[in-house]
């Protein structure tokens, strides 16, 4: 094999200008781009030559250079985060968006935001308004709060209350309450850039009403309570709850804080799941400030929601972190029309995919695992298909012991490994992620809405996904 006559066989730059399909690149893209993609390849070409000894697959790859500049060339110009196809029956997979919006709200705030609004404008007065406006009013409606406002997310929420009502005194926790929320987060870390100090109280297992009563001091700024939403203490546990708390934050006129994590606005008990503390119970049992994510079990996009009373939530609107920590018209406009559904339960369930997803029948997953089975074996697709049952999690750091009963499409493939099944179905148009066990590919149905079925068996035939090449 003479290397050096494979070097000169490969198509100078000059001549590749000139082959038509080139032009039409540089035409539809720029020349700069076309010129970057034409040297990478060629690049990779020299680096295969370099390290192949099969003559017959470098003329094939030379062969092949304008199809792949063409590639590179359109790989520049695809953006980088796509929609994919979640198949691991993980409803809130934070590695996946969390949770997804409905169809219906996206093209509304598509509407909404591809124009001007009155985002800060007041329409009534004619003069400026507050971008908390559009949903303020709901969210006091649905969870008995006196106000209500929203930033960035749920560790933002922290940041800006114990800013705004501990700064330079002391925030009084349990030590079992004291939890990472993920990325290496955690919430003594947040606490301290906050510039409120923290104060621990009880064991990691077990804290007492007199644990909180004994570490009150002047400098006390106000007590914390955070909900574990995403891990579970079990066994010899203690904890005090929050109408517990309240008397004693009020002999010493401190506000009381719960962080709830997730948040959820219905009782999920009634749909047969584990009951998670709601946020109309906080405010119920005396809670002053409550704050929960938006993107977890409320089903709406990433934000951290704060409700309340309005003295302490004027003193948060008013801090100068505020704006640093304030969200965009698309976060408001989506936060308003996912609350307006919890305006009826029944249709929030319906309406909103995360609430539709975690409470929907089995009968009916059961029902979309065997049509994407059936359109697989149509294709006869070289791997063993069948349909089993499986559990589904909710994911996101919330209800972490929870698994709800799911149906899978699980693969067994013939030719290939299940390693490289996995890593071609990632490499897709539409990327499909799964969950692998015990040497097959599961498609968990819990997680893939109906036109996810015809999509990703059209993709394994259409891409040969699971043929050895």
């Amino acid at each position: 094999m003479n290397k050096n006559l494979l070097y000169r066989s490969i198509p100078k730059v000059d001549v590749l200008l000139e082959n038509p399909a080139i032009q039409k690149m540089i035409d539809c893209y720029s020349r700069e781009t076309v010129m970057e993609a034409i040297h990478m390849e060629m690049d990779k070409l020299r680096k295969f030559i370099a390290n192949t000894s099969d003559e017959e697959s470098v003329k094939q790859q030379i062969d092949l250079l304008v199809p792949h500049i063409a590639c590179a060339v359109s790989d520049m110009h695809t953006p980088n985060m796509r929609m994919v196809v979640n198949g691991t029956g993980t409803v809130l997979h934070t590695n996946l968006g969390r949770a997804p919006v409905s169809r219906e709200h996206m093209e509304r705030v598509t509407a909404l935001v591809s124009g001007y609004s009155n985002l800060e404008y007041n329409l009534e007065e004619g003069k400026r308004g507050e971008r908390y406006s559009h949903f303020e009013k709901l969210l006091c409606k649905l969870t008995g709060a006196e106000a209500a406002m929203a930033v960035n997310n749920n560790a933002s929420s922290v940041l800006l209350i114990l800013s705004s009502l501990a700064k330079g005194g002391e925030v009084v926790v349990s030590r079992g309450e004291l939890i990472e929320i993920g990325g290496k987060f955690r919430i003594p870390d947040v606490m301290e850039q906050s510039g409120a100090k923290l104060v621990e109280v009880g064991t990691t297992n077990k804290t007492h009403y007199d644990d909180y009563e004994s570490a009150i001091t002047e400098d006390t700024k106000a007590l914390l309570k955070v909900h574990t939403s995403n891990y579970r203490i079990v066994g010899f546990t203690d904890s005090v709850a929050i109408d517990e708390l309240i008397p004693l934050a009020k002999e010493h006129d401190l506000p009381v804080v719960e962080d709830l994590g997730s948040g959820v606005l219905i009782d999920l008990a009634k749909y047969g799941l584990t009951h998670e503390p709601t946020v109309q119970e906080s405010i119920a049992k005396g809670a002053d400030v409550v704050c929960f994510s938006g993107d977890k079990l409320l089903g709406g996009p990433q934000a951290g929601i704060i409700i309340g009373r309005k003295k302490y939530i004027d003193r948060m609107k008013r801090n100068q972190l505020t704006r640093a920590l304030r969200i965009d018209k698309f976060t408001a406009a989506m936060l308003e029309l996912v609350l307006q559904e919890y305006l009826s339960e029944e249709k929030a369930v319906k309406n909103i995919p995360v609430l539709r997803m975690i409470t929907e029948p089995l009968e009916e997953v059961k029902r979309r695992a065997r049509l994407l089975a059936r359109r697989m074996r149509a294709y006869k697709l070289p791997a063993k298909i069948e349909v089993k049952p499986c559990e589904s999690q909710i994911g996101g750091g919330s209800l972490p012991l929870e698994r709800i009963p799911s149906m899978a499409v699980v693969l067994r493939p013939e030719k290939i490994s299940v390693t490289e099944l996995e890593e071609r179905m990632r490499r897709l148009p539409v990327p499909i992620i799964p969950r692998t066990a015990n040497d097959t590919i599961i498609l968990d149905a819990r997680t893939l809405k109906q036109s996810d079925i015809k999509l990703a068996a059209d993709q394994l035939k259409e891409y040969e996904v699971l043929e050895k090449r």
